[in-house]
C-alpha cells in the first residue's frame, strides 16, 4: 500500500538554499508506486505553502516555490495547514530542512503535537545537535574527546570585546575557528591567526547568532560517517574530506566544488573502531534517531576528536552522507525508503507510552 509522504523543505534559515537543492534530490529518487508525494513549502519568510501531489520529478526548484497567489489552491500558514482531517492524514512528514526554524527542534516540536510520523531525530536531539555548544557540552559529560572550545553571546561581547579577546588567546590560542553556534552549512565559519581576524570573524559570525563558538585549531584530517538507525544504530564506512582551501566552507562545499571527498578513508581498522565507538556514543549521548552524520579529527598521532554531529546533513546524492551509505552498500532510494521505516518505527514505539495516570 503507497504511503502519503508530506516533503518539508525551504524554510526562514540561511541554509534555505540548500534545503531546496535537497527537495529535488529527493523527489527524484522517490518511487511513485510506493508514495504519494504531497510539498510543504516553507518561504524564507516563514510562510507554509502546501503544493499539489506530485506525480514525477520537477526540473528546478523554481517548481517547488509556491505562493499563495499561485493558481495551486495552497493552505499558507503551519497553524492552518494541519487543521482538516485530510491535511492530518499524512503517513510520514519528511522534513528536509536545514538549519534554524526546521533542524532544531522547532518543526519537530509541532509534528510531535501533531502526533505526526516524521523522519529524523526529535526535539531534543535536533535542538541540542544544532547548538554547538550545548552539543559539545553534553559530548564532555559522556566523555568524548574534544579540542578546547569557549563561548560568547553577542551581549557579553559587546560589552568588552578586549576581555572576549583575552580569553580567546589565552584559553585555545591561534589558530581557531570562530563559528555561529546554531548553523549548518559551514556559513559564517572563520579561521583566525590574529587578532585583527579574531575581530572580523566575532562580527561575521554574531550576523548570524546571538551566541558563537570559538575553537581551538587542530592539524588534523576531517574524517566523517554516517550513522543510521534507533536504538541500535549502525555506521557507514567512513569517508575524508579535503578541501583545497584553508578549510571547508560554505564556497566549498556548495558553489566552487573546490574539496575532495575519498570514500571510503585510507584509515586504519584500530582508527575506524574508535571513530566508530564515538559515533554511536554521541548518537545515544544526544538520544538522535533516524540519522546523524559525525565529524571527527583524527590526528597524525592517531588521536580521534569528535568534532560535531549533523541532525540532518546535506542529502543530495552527492552529499557525503547518502556517499557513505551508497558505498555501504545502501543506494539514494533505498536510503530514503529505510529513513521512512525508521520514522514509522519510532512513531509506533511511541504510541505505547502512557500520558494518564
Amino acid at each position: 500500500m503507497k504511503k502519503k509522504l508530506g516533503l518539508l523543505y525551504g524554510g526562514k534559515s540561511a541554509e534555505h538554499k540548500v534545503s531546496m537543492q535537497t527537495a529535488m534530490a529527493v523527489i527524484k529518487a522517490l518511487d511513485t508506486d510506493k508514495f504519494d508525494i504531497h510539498p510543504i513549502y516553507i518561504s524564507e519568510g516563514g510562510e507554509w505553502i502546501r503544493g499539489e501531489q506530485l506525480t514525477g520529478p520537477v526540473e528546478n526548484v523554481k517548481q517547488l516555490e509556491f505562493t499563495t497567489n499561485d493558481e495551486i489552491q495552497s493552505t499558507a500558514l503551519s497553524s492552518r495547514l494541519f487543521q482538516s482531517a485530510e491535511d492530518r492524514s499524512f503517513d510520514v512528514i519528511f522534513p528536509l530542512l536545514h538549519g534554524p526554524n526546521g533542524e532544531d527542534g522547532t518543526v519537530q516540536g509541532l509534528l510531535e503535537l501533531l502526533n505526526l510520523p516524521y523522519v529524523g531525530n526529535g526535539v531534543l536531539a535536533s535542538s541540542a545537535g544544532m547548538d554547538k555548544v550545548i552539543m559539545k557540552n553534553i559530548f564532555e559529560v559522556a566523555g568524548l574527546a574534544q579540542v578546547k572550545y569557549t563561548s560568547f553571546i553577542r551581549n557579553d561581547w559587546n560589552k568588552d570585546k578586549k576581555a572576549a579577546y583575552d580569553k580567546v588567546e589565552q584559553e585555545l590560542g591561534y589558530p581557531c575557528f570562530v563559528k555561529p553556534a546554531n548553523l549548518g552549512s559551514s556559513v559564517g565559519i572563520s579561521k583566525c591567526t590574529n587578532r585583527d581576524e579574531l575581530d572580523a570573524a566575532f562580527a561575521e559570525a554574531f550576523q548570524f547568532d546571538r551566541k558563537i563558538i570559538i575553537e581551538e585549531g587542530v592539524t588534523a584530517r576531517e574524517i566523517e560517517v554516517g550513522v543510521l538507525g534507533n536504538d541500535n544504530p549502525e555506521v557507514s564506512v567512513a569517508g575524508e574530506i579535503v578541501p583545497k582551501k584553508d578549510f571547508y566552507d560554505y564556497k566549498a562545499k556548495y558553489e566552487d566544488g573546490d574539496t575532495a571527498l575519498i570514500i571510503p578513508a585510507d584509515i586504519t581498522e584500530a582508527e575506524y573502531r574508535t571513530i566508530k565507538e564515538h559515533a554511536i556514543k554521541a548518537f545515544k549521548a544526544l538520544d538522535c534517531s533516524g540519522l546523524v552524520r559525525a565529524d571527527f579529527f583524527l590526528t597524525k598521532e592517531g588521536n580521534v576528536y569528535i568534532n560535531e554531529v549533523n541532525t540532518m546533513p546535506g542529502f543530495t546524492p552527492f552529499s557525503m552522507f547518502p556517499l557513505l551509505w551508497k558505498h555501504s552498500g545502501v543506494d539514494y532510494s533505498s536510503l530514503i525508503e529505510k529513513l521512512v521505516e525508521l520514522a514509522v518505527e519510532r512513531h509506533t514505539e511511541k504510541q505505547t507510552i502512557k500520558y494518564t495516570i
